[in-house]
């Protein structure tokens, strides 16, 4: 029997979100314009309600699912990391393409609470679905995520009009491990991307002196299980140790404006045909997820 690749789907297939019209969906969840004005300045908006508990327990339970190597819909991710780290006492479970295997997964593309945000933080551009990913560090022994930015992964597609939501499915404290932030760091220079699960302080190498010391500001990031950060392409964030006795699980939904382009002629993702260089990221993998009411003005990100 083959296992059903719910990337075929470009619509909810459960109940789990209500289903909204555009205008419904803006006028439910839309952010007041000083939230917006915040995530301009700082390259990030935290402490967002984006599920409720029931929603959280059914991610929950397929995230379970997930985590065993031996699933049926294994070979659909486009990548799994059961330890990405390599080092049993930091371990970091992170995968890819969890969107295409289980329907909540699968669904929360469509949570409306997370797309007016993301098409206002993208300047009210319509949205379209990059790829997904799944960060867990266990109890007592789990491992880092090195201070980065995403868009250094990502230079296969341009121009960077892109953003990432992380979305917590336990609670995060600075105790188990949550999301770091560098604030204002979304204005430097593109640097090299650093090994993921490797050393937290391999980036400053490429630091000049003002940047390093921007890290004395550095704003940890703590969420209650079913809350979110938006963090900009460019911004500088990673995660510590979790040496708690607490798991700290978190997936993450990235996505660009409509109009991105692909930046080069090999496969993106593994498992997905290549896009032409200079071709427009759309189709089947690449789902337009919304798109602002009419009468919405498109505003510049800068």
């Amino acid at each position: 029997m083959t296992y059903p690749d719910l990337s075929r789907h470009s619509e909810p297939l459960t109940d789990l979100f209500p289903r909204l019209s555009a205008e419904e969906t803006w006028d439910r969840y839309a952010l007041p314009v000083e939230d917006v004005a915040f995530f301009r300045k700082e390259g990030y908006l935290s402490n967002v309600k984006l599920l409720d508990e029931d929603q959280v327990e059914r991610l929950k339970a397929e995230l379970d699912e997930l985590m065993r190597p031996d699933h049926p819909g294994h070979h659909l991710f486009y990548e799994f990391h059961s330890n990405e780290s390599g080092d049993p006492d930091a371990v970091l479970f992170h995968s890819l393409g969890h969107w295409r295997i289980t329907p909540a997964f699968h669904d929360v593309l469509w949570n409306p609470r997370f797309l007016v945000i993301a098409s206002q933080l993208l300047g009210n551009r319509s949205v379209r679905f990059w790829h997904d990913q799944l960060f867990c560090k266990p109890a007592r022994h789990g491992g880092v995520v090195a201070w980065h930015q995403d868009y250094s992964y990502w230079t296969r597609t341009g121009p960077i009009q892109h953003l990432t939501c992380w979305t917590a499915l336990d609670d995060a404290h600075q105790d188990n491990g949550c999301l770091q932030y560098i604030p204002g760091s979304h204005r430097w220079n593109l640097l090299d991307k650093t090994t993921l699960a490797g050393d937290m302080d391999g980036l400053y190498e490429q630091l000049d002196a003002e940047q390093r010391r921007a890290f004395d500001r550095r704003v940890a990031v703590e969420l209650p299980a079913g809350y979110a950060t938006f963090h900009h392409p460019l911004l500088v964030h990673g995660s510590y140790h979790n040496r708690s006795e607490r798991a700290r699980r978190a997936f993450v939904l990235n996505v660009f404006a409509d109009g991105t382009r692909s930046n080069a002629g090999e496969e993106l993702l593994k498992g997905v045909p290549a896009v032409a260089p200079g071709e427009p990221m759309e189709g089947r993998f690449f789902p337009l997820l919304f798109s602002p009411p009419q009468g919405v003005r498109r505003e510049d990100q800068s």
